[in-house]
């Protein structure tokens, strides 16, 4: 008998065939207490399992093949990099000689420390990166319990297999796209996991977050991947086999006329051109964009500098990392944003001791946290400032919703400036500044704002969870998330027409900017700069080509009077035909 079963769909795509169920079960740690003369040799014990742990990594990551996307090597590199990193290194053999306990115990204490701060995080991406804690972890339990992983030392074949799993690392994932597997589903995860960030990449069909669906999947079932729309259909008919096999040859064709995009003018049919940007995180991620044919680089996340590692980076190294994703950008201007991390920063070093907050969200994060630690501000603005000088960069300020937020910002640039006058620091003394507009009071006085800055970018993420007060990453409430409640609609326009008014850009970098679906509601909005991920770009950029912005507009002003969100969606899907 067919039945449904239904997820988040993390990477679009179709897949048809058997279920491969990976079963990892629980670590179950132990616990006992050393006699002093056992001490140093769990130590060595403990460093033995993670050299292991660092040469089974090695080993996966040499058999990546050299043409594969630098993001998938770089979960690889991430986690070595964290096998290096004292908080994995030697915070637990502190633990071993200071409590005589056995090192799996030491171990799993600081793994438990470390999860519960990033869980504090309100990013939703930045909280998911508590994944590489436990990924990291288990590899190393796993090689001082003995015990092999059930998919990284896998002699067999997932040649043309769906896999079921409770969670999936980065290696697993590598290790499955180079057997033939055809698509992923796994109980946990979201939209901004390890599975669904690697799947998006591989462009393997993946649908997460299937709480609990264990029990109703049997090794060989058929099932139909809909990564699309975050369905997995089980034991289906042989019509309804037929029809989505007749769509996945469909959406290869699609693929195939979409590549023909990549250097091709973004202008609309009727004439409008539009600015088509990529979003990336490391200097290595802009090969990316370069192969989908990207103008810039819209949104750069600067907190993944500060990440795994005691102390956060001098100017001098932040320099380096920003004149190098300036220069990789190849004339094309490159948007910096400023640090945005949540309350807590324990992790990175960079306030210790710090007090806990009972709600991250409305805590001391993004530009809040830089103005009040200057010591941590100051280097990354010179350092921006100093790029400035070798290619088009551009800083974004992320977070403001205060005016007097964004003087105080504006004077310390000042600062900054007559600091490198004096040192004979050359830098850009046109380089723009600009405001991520992710609060609704900064898109309600999005015109007062606009009229001190040289842009706007729209961060449609945390704008709508704070318009509709939900957290997008809770399963409990995140069916209220809601690009098209009219509360969000209504404060984009605002934004957009109050860069129209004073005569500056308005750019969209968040999710929503990248989602085809909503494309042209907003050209019908006059959005006109998109940055997205650069595996979303190709699919917008053919949407874009197809679009006719005067009829975008009708359509537009049509959703906008609308009540009932049925309404609005029914309209939505009659403008994308």
């Amino acid at each position: 008998m067919t039945f449904s079963l239904h997820g988040i769909g993390a990477s679009k795509g179709i897949a048809v065939g058997k279920v491969h169920i990976v079963t990892r079960g629980l670590l179950e740690v132990p616990e006992y207490t050393l006699k002093k003369s056992e001490i140093e040799a769990e130590v060595k014990r403990f460093r033995k399992a993670i050299a292991g742990a660092r040469a089974d990594l090695g080993a996966i990551k040499d058999r990546i093949p050299p043409d594969t996307a630098t993001d998938i090597a770089a979960f690889i590199d991430t986690h070595l990099l964290m096998l290096d990193d004292s908080a994995i290194t030697k915070a637990p053999i502190k633990l071993i000689r200071e409590e005589k306990r056995n090192a799996e115990w030491a171990l799993k204490v600081q793994r438990d420390a470390l999860v519960s701060v990033f869980e504090a995080m309100q990013d939703s991406y930045l909280r998911t990166r508590k994944d590489d804690i436990d990924h990291v972890v288990t590899a190393v339990q796993m090689r001082l319990m003995h015990t092999d992983t059930p998919i990284s030392h896998v002699d067999g074949s997932f040649a043309g297999k769906i896999v079921f799993a409770d969670d999936l690392t980065p290696a697993d994932t590598v290790l499955m796209q180079h057997q033939g597997v055809v698509a992923l589903v796994t109980e946990f995860g979201g939209p901004n996991s390890h599975t669904a960030i690697l799947a998006r990449s591989l462009r393997i069909p993946a649908v997460v977050g299937l709480h609990n669906v264990g029990p109703y999947l049997r090794e060989n079932d058929t099932l139909i991947i809909d990564g699309r729309q975050g369905v997995v259909l089980v034991d289906p008919d042989e019509q309804m086999v037929r029809h989505y096999e007749k769509l996945q040859r469909q959406i290869e064709r699609i693929h195939t006329a979409r590549r023909k995009l990549r250097y091709a003018p973004t202008i609309t049919s009727d004439g409008e051109t539009i600015v088509l940007q990529a979003n990336v995180e490391l200097p290595a991620d802009l090969d990316a964009a370069v192969q989908v044919g990207a103008q810039g680089v819209g949104l750069y996340r600067t907190e993944y500098l500060f990440m795994n590692r005691a102390a956060p980076p001098d100017e001098d190294e932040q320099y380096q990392a920003y004149t190098e994703i300036g220069r990789a950008g190849e004339g094309s201007p490159v948007t910096i944003r400023t640090l945005d991390l949540g309350a807590d920063k324990q992790v990175d070093g960079t306030r210790p001791g710090a007090p806990m907050t009972s709600n991250p969200a409305l805590g001391l994060r993004a530009v809040r946290l830089c103005l009040k630690e200057p010591a941590l501000f100051r280097p990354q603005l010179r350092a921006i400032l100093r790029a400035s000088a070798h290619s088009p960069v551009r800083m974004m300020i992320p977070m403001l919703s205060t005016t007097g937020e964004l003087a105080q910002v504006l004077d310390l640039v000042k600062s900054c400036r007559q600091e490198l006058d004096n040192e004979g620091q050359p830098y850009d003394e046109a380089m723009p500044i600009g405001a991520m507009i992710e609060v609704p009071a900064a898109a309600i006085c999005a015109d007062i704002f606009a009229r001190e800055l040289d842009f706007l970018s729209i961060g449609t993420n945390d704008l709508i969870q704070y318009t509709i007060a939900i957290d997008r990453v809770d399963d409990e409430v995140n069916y209220l998330y809601d690009p098209l409640h009219p509360a969000v609609l209504r404060l984009i326009q605002m934004t957009i027409l109050a860069g129209e008014k004073t005569g500056i850009p308005v750019a969209m970098c968040g999710e929503m900017a990248g989602d085809a679906r909503y494309t042209r509601l907003l050209l019908g909005m006059g959005l006109k700069e998109f940055s997205v991920h650069p595996n979303s770009l190709l699919e917008v950029k053919q949407v874009i080509t197809e679009s006719r912005v005067a009829e975008s507009r009708k359509f537009t002003q049509r959703v906008m009077r609308v009540i009932k969100s049925t309404a609005r969606s029914a309209l939505l899907e009659e403008m994308n035909r």
